[in-house]
Order: structure tokens, then sequence, then C-alpha cells
């Protein structure tokens, strides 16, 4: 193949990259669907916004190297996504404009998000199935369910970890079953095959969102305020890093949330939080994880329709595209 890394990279396509995703060690797909967002929309457009900004991305990295060469390419976009997304909008909008009480649109929504939720399930089950590594771009933070779910049913007992400002534990948020709200509390209830959960980066949350952390065992919730004290009381980042890697079984599935991050990095995502998770921390993190453990999948999600946040979002994917390649049992680390 005939490929120059160093020239303009061409348009259409993830990174400018040449492979088709048969040829590809990570297959992404993009899930263009924001119904359950219930502050700032746009997300709908954030795969657009990142999959554009991708080609001004150097593909040499200086943490990982030419990992490029394994492959990395993007499933052409299920239309039903968009057509699902535009029936919702109606009756989405009717939710959250009556804070939750218009049940019978709340209904109509939770349909088309199960539909979301098997199409992007039979996408990563067949991405699996043939050895790939599957990846998501989100969207809003619901849209990652159904790959969670394959992940599972692949690799037993995988742990997630989940970068976000919101713990996402709410029961069915405004009466939407599958709400961006919702997605690791209906992990831990309906995907049993998954050992544990363990988030870092949590600074908006609910009292029953505190008391349910409390109270499962397999959550591990590393609050924001915590941290900053502990940084602030001067213990190094590295060793924080090493304890949260260290909750995590030997394999792991990353859903990350762009508002984890301080909101300079992505201040156009859906519901943004002062404070987060600055860049350098979350290169350390991933780089500790990809020396120490297996990672399966990852996402990225809740992603602006903004240029800016389009760029941050293509350089966090590829950052996570390099730590995914480099865990595998069978890459030099």
């Amino acid at each position: 193949m005939s490929f120059d890394p160093d020239a303009p990279a061409a348009e259409g396509g993830l990174f400018g990259l040449p492979f088709t995703p048969e040829q590809s060690r990570i297959v992404v797909q993009a899930v263009p669907w924001q119904a359950t967002t219930s502050f700032r929309r746009g997300t709908r457009e954030g795969p657009e916004a990142m999959i554009e900004a991708s080609l001004q991305v150097d593909l040499f990295d200086l943490e990982y190297g030419d990992f490029w060469r394994e492959g990395i390419a993007l499933l052409p976009e299920d239309p039903r996504f968009r057509v699902w997304d535009a029936e919702a909008e109606p009756d989405a909008l009717a939710v959250i404009e009556s804070l939750g009480n218009a049940p019978g649109s709340a209904a109509r929504v939770n349909v088309l998000s199960e539909c979301v939720n098997d199409a992007v399930y039979q996408a990563a089950s067949r991405a699996l199935a043939a050895g790939h590594i599957p990846a998501l771009i989100g969207g809003d933070h619901s849209t990652p369910f159904g790959a969670i779910r394959a992940v599972a049913e692949h690799f037993p007992d995988v742990g997630i970890l989940h970068i976000d400002a919101h713990a996402d534990l709410r029961v069915a948020y405004e009466g939407f079953t599958w709400s961006h709200a919702s997605i690791l509390y209906n992990v831990l209830r309906y995907i049993s095959d998954v050992s544990c959960v363990t988030q870092v980066g949590i600074r908006d949350v609910g009292s029953a969102e505190v008391a349910l952390i409390r109270e499962e065992p397999r959550l591990h919730t590393y609050f924001d305020p915590d941290l900053a004290q502990r940084l602030a009381s001067g213990e190094p980042w590295a060793r924080i890093v090493d304890e949260i890697v260290e909750s995590l079984p030997q394999r792991v599935y990353i859903t990350f949330d762009v508002d984890g991050m301080e909101p300079t990095l992505c201040p156009n995502t859906g519901t943004p939080v002062p404070g987060g998770l600055d860049w350098r921390q979350v290169q350390t993190l991933l780089r500790v994880l990809s020396a120490r453990r297996h990672i399966v999948g990852f996402d990225v999600n809740e992603i602006g329709d903004n240029a800016w946040d389009g760029n941050v979002a293509a350089r966090l994917f590829y950052k996570l595209c390099g730590a995914t390649i480099r865990s595998q049992p069978t890459a030099q680390k």
C-alpha cells in the first residue's frame, strides 16, 4: 500500500487513513443521536465535527509511535440513526420542556432508543466476531450501551473505565429509560458480565446516585473534588493513576464523555461542568492503563458541533486508539 503519513490528509474517512474495516485493527462506528440530551443540543453533529477535524491530526504519536499502521477505519454511517433521531426529536423536546411529564412522548423515544441500542450492538458484535476492536463516536452518552453489551458478551468480567463529569446513574432520567444520564445505571442493571465500573472526574451528581455509589460494590468512584484535594495536598497524580488502574480487571472498556475533562477543552459539549481532568492527566492515565491492562473497546461521546470541540475530540480519540493498540497482549510494551 502506497501511503505517505506525512502528506496532507485526503478528504473523507477518519484521520485520512487508507484502510478498509476489513484491514483494520480498530473498527469505528459513528452514532449521530442526541434525543435524550437534556441541556445543550448539537451532539448529533459531534461525530461529523470530529471526523472532519481528524484530518488535521499528525499520524506519528510521541507516546505510541506509528500505531496507525495497525489500521483504523470508519464504518459507513448507518442511515437509520439520523432517521430515528429526527423521529424522536419532537417527542424528546416535549418531554424535556414538560420536565418529564409527557409519558407518551417518553415511551416513543424509549422505543427508538432501543432501536439505536440494537443497531450499535449488532455492529459491535460483528466487529468482535471478525477479530476487530470496536470503537464508537457519539452522539449523546446513551449511544455506547449496545457496544458495551457486545464487549461484555465477548469478554465476560470486563471492567469499565468511565471518565465523565456526571455519574450517569439516574433511573430513567426525565422519563427516558435509555437517557444519557442513565447509561451506567443501565449497564449495572442489564449487563451482568460487567465486573466493575471505575468512574473518574465525577463532580455533578444527585443524592440518589451518591447513595448507589456507596451501596453498589461494583462501583469505584473518584470524585473530582476528592482528586483535587489529594493533588493540592501534594499527592502525585502518578500515584492516583496507579490506584485507579489497580481498581480495574485485566480487560477494560473505556467510555469517555468529553465533559469529564475541564470545559476549556470541549466547551460546547451537552452539559459542561467546571473542574475536571486536564489533557496531560488524561494522557498519563491512558498511558499507564495501556501498559498494565488490555483495552478491548472504547467510545468518545457528547462531542459538540464545533470545530474546536471536534479538534480536541479527534486528538483524544487518536490517543485512545494508540493506547488500545499498545495494550494488546501481542504488542511490544
